[in-house]
């Protein structure tokens, strides 16, 4: 009944930017935060940024002052701005949702089914 979509992976150079957006539909009664994290081959998965239903952040040290995560409420979107990409960013990234449906009316995690990001050197 919940699905989260990413969009606007893809391959970049060192240095470059890239924009990914995810929308979530379905019997979504409210949505806490919104995030995104990634997983490197070989890796765990680790978070990448947050966003509360309030507009508070949180961001991965690795990240701070590159990458900025934004959300619409009423469109129930979150986006994440990287700039100054850097090979070691590339990964599978996932979109996060911790959200209440409207069926079971309890707080759950819900993920997207990821974009892959390359960074080139």
């Amino acid at each position: 009944q919940v699905q989260l979509v990413e969009s606007g992976g893809g391959l970049v150079q060192a240095g470059g930017s890239l924009r990914l957006s995810c929308a979530a539909s379905g019997s979504i009664f409210r949505i806490n935060v919104m995030g995104w994290y990634r997983q490197a081959p070989g890796k765990q998965r680790e978070k990448v940024a947050t966003i509360t239903s309030g507009g508070s952040t949180d961001y991965a040290e690795s990240t701070k002052g590159r990458f900025t995560i934004s959300r619409d409420n009423a469109k129930k979107m979150v986006s994440l701005q990287m700039n100054s990409l850097k090979p070691e960013d590339t990964a599978v990234y996932y979109c996060m949702a911790n959200l209440e449906s409207i069926i079971y009316y309890r707080a759950s995690d819900y993920w997207g089914q990821g974009t892959q990001v390359t960074v080139s050197s």
